[in-house]
């Protein structure tokens, strides 16, 4: 590539193999999946009625691995079987959380990961265009087909000096959600660069990575250098790495800078990762409950600042620790440190490896009782408690929280406490992970799908004129999770879309999927950044499932907006931010000449309602027209 570049722009042209003024088409180097998300992207492969992936793809099981009843088991079961029918590798449950065993086993310099995960971002630590898409996208990618994304605007992120005692890079990424809320990084890649960069380990990269995407960004990426080939020969991949960096002269679409020396502990408040504060604004606050761990900050060096902290000590009596290790890897490496065992004495649980607490699989907290947490989310009953009050913080703010029994800002404890060393040989073992069957052999699996394995609902056509009430008014930032619930009960359904969806919008309307079900389906009215977080695409199923034929919202979050897409939903915005107010449960809404508009390209459209009519827009790009006509993503890609 001639010219100034920055290292997104080097990456994208590498890998381009289509354009249009609104989206690019990307060629895919990894796939990962995830348990909670992956069976959905397993059965659309199906679909597909090819043999086997054409793009080398990881399975991991992360999510749902209580296995409290037959249904876990059984969602294992299909994906380790696929795993072995199509050529995956297939990590096993307890191996790891898939981000943390992603950067560790199969993370790479200047490729392109896609994954059935949001947080697939992370990787974006070792210099990888690393995006987060919804399962169908995913499928089709595993197909062999490009990835399509929306044409990101760059923002150039300069990280001036480096991070003063206490301060973590848990620290940085809360300081961009400051600045930037849930939204304000829709359709951006954040790129980072400056001399502060080079103090930054390769697991304090993938925390900025992981939760940069809070802010609606499609992705963050750091420069490939150093810290990343330590990291890659640690892992015994030192031939892997290449340096990769943006020209010193490259124009961003935008700018930003953080003097790493300026940034203080900070703490993002319930219920929403962008509600950031200085730790001190909230010290002295009562909590009876710690959890440290998550996709991101279960690295060996987080768990190890939390045992500096607590060696000798004792927890009050009144809070819950949990520790929970981000892989085997990490596990082995702070058992063999003494790590684990400061942790131990002083009173702390340690969980598996898996993702557990962060997406509400277990230690919910009491309700009304402060939980901090150095996760990644904190969306209003994530835990499992619908009443619950989460405040994401680093490791170091955790851990003196823990240790005072109240909110606690690190640096009141006095100079930072030496940390164990790690070992400098970690047990790099891939047992856990099976290696695909040869393609002879892969042909004679049988897929075991148990009773809890559905496909998902077939996609509607799309309709010339929509009738219908409005089944529901939802607020601003309404997450997936609001759709397709999180914790034990909800994750054990989400390869079961009629089970799933009778939990659809249960924060907001119990009756919800009842109403839907009386009615006929309808319309969803919701507020800005609709659909915002988890990429999981049953949320898009459930509205399928039960009758939803179109959504109007002042705006969209990106995957979701995709993901509603490809199972055929319109995904309409008011013309008029105002008319939102109109809405109203129960109305009568007529929406004529949608399939006339998506055929034309013509985006305004008029909904007749009680109160008048309701200007809308249906901006679609060309191929969004085209899925739509084609009936889905699905019967799209298997034409083209």
């Amino acid at each position: 590539m001639a010219g100034s570049a920055t290292l997104t722009e080097r990456i994208i042209h590498d890998h381009l193999v289509g354009s249009s003024e609104e989206e690019i088409e990307l060629r895919v180097d990894q796939i990962l999946l995830e348990d909670a998300t992956g069976t959905m992207a397993c059965l659309q492969f199906e679909r597909l009625g090819l043999d086997r992936v054409a793009v080398p793809t990881v399975s991991y099981v992360d999510h749902n691995v209580l296995q409290f009843d037959n249904k876990n088991p059984e969602d294992h079961a299909y994906l380790r079987s696929f795993a072995a029918r199509y050529g995956l590798r297939y990590s096993r449950p307890g191996n790891g959380i898939a981000h943390y065993l992603h950067l560790e086993r199969f993370g790479r310099p200047g490729q392109v990961l896609v994954g059935a995960d949001s947080h697939t971002t992370m990787a974006g630590a070792l210099g990888m265009l690393a995006i987060g898409a919804g399962a169908t996208e995913v499928a089709v990618a595993m197909a062999g087909r490009p990835y399509v994304v929306e044409r990101p605007r760059v923002v150039g992120v300069e990280l001036r000096g480096r991070l003063g005692p206490w301060v973590q890079s848990k620290d940085v990424v809360l300081e961009l959600l400051r600045r930037r809320d849930v939204r304000g990084g829709r359709g951006c890649i954040f790129e980072f660069h400056g001399d502060g960069v080079g103090s930054l380990s390769a697991t304090d990269r993938g925390t900025i990575c992981n939760m940069v995407m809070e802010t609606g960004a499609t992705t963050g990426i750091f420069p490939s250098d150093e810290q990343t080939r330590h990291w890659l020969a640690s892992q015994g991949r030192e031939d892997e790495w290449v340096e990769l960096a943006a020209d010193p002269d490259a124009a961003y679409d935008d700018v930003d800078t953080i003097d790493l020396a300026a940034v203080v502990p900070l703490i993002a408040l319930p219920s929403s990762p962008g509600r950031v504060v200085p730790v001190g604004e909230v010290a002295g606050t009562p909590t009876r409950q710690v959890c440290v761990g998550s996709s991101v900050n279960s690295s060996y060096e987080d768990l190890a600042i939390v045992a500096a902290v607590l060696r000798g000590r004792s927890l009050p009596v009144e809070l819950d620790l949990t520790v929970t290790p981000g892989s085997r890897q990490i596990l082995d490496m702070i058992v063999r440190s003494g790590v684990y065992a400061d942790l131990l004495a002083a009173g702390a649980r340690i969980l598996e490896p898996a993702c557990g607490p962060c997406i509400g699989m277990g230690q919910a907290p009491a309700a009304g009782a402060v939980s901090v947490r150095t996760f990644n989310r904190n969306f209003p009953g994530r835990s499992g408690t619908a009443e619950d009050q989460v405040y994401l913080c680093s490791p170091a703010t955790a851990a003196a929280t823990a240790l005072s029994g109240v909110i606690t800002d690190p640096r009141d404890l006095g100079a930072p406490p030496s940390l164990v060393a790690p070992p400098a040989d970690p047990a790099v073992d891939d047992r856990q992970i099976v290696l695909p069957l040869p393609p002879d052999e892969a042909l004679g699996v049988t897929l075991e799908k148990g009773r809890n394995i559905v496909p998902p609902p077939p996609v509607p056509s799309l309709a010339e004129t929509i009738e219908g009430r409005v089944l529901i008014v939802v607020p601003d930032d309404v997450s997936t999770g609001d759709m397709a619930p999180d914790g034990a009960l909800g994750l054990a359904i989400w390869s079961n879309i009629p089970a799933c969806a009778r939990y659809m919008f249960r924060r907001f309307d119990l009756e919800f999927p009842a109403r839907a079900e009386e009615w006929g389906g309808g319309f969803v009215v919701g507020g800005h950044n609709y659909g915002q977080g988890s990429s999981r695409e049953q949320a898009a199923f459930a509205a399928v499932y039960l009758g939803v034929r179109a959504i109007v919202a002042k705006s969209f979050a990106r995957i979701h907006r995709t993901n509603l897409i490809a199972q055929g939903i319109p995904p309409l915005t008011f013309a008029a931010e105002a008319d939102y107010e109109r809405a109203a449960q129960g109305d009568e809404w007529t929406l004529s000449g949608v399939l006339d508009a998506v055929r034309s390209g013509r985006s305004d459209l008029g909904a007749r309602t009680p109160g008048g009519s309701v200007a809308l827009e249906l901006a679609l790009t060309a191929r969004e027209r085209e899925i739509l006509l084609a009936g889905g993503l699905i019967a799209y890609a298997a034409r083209v």
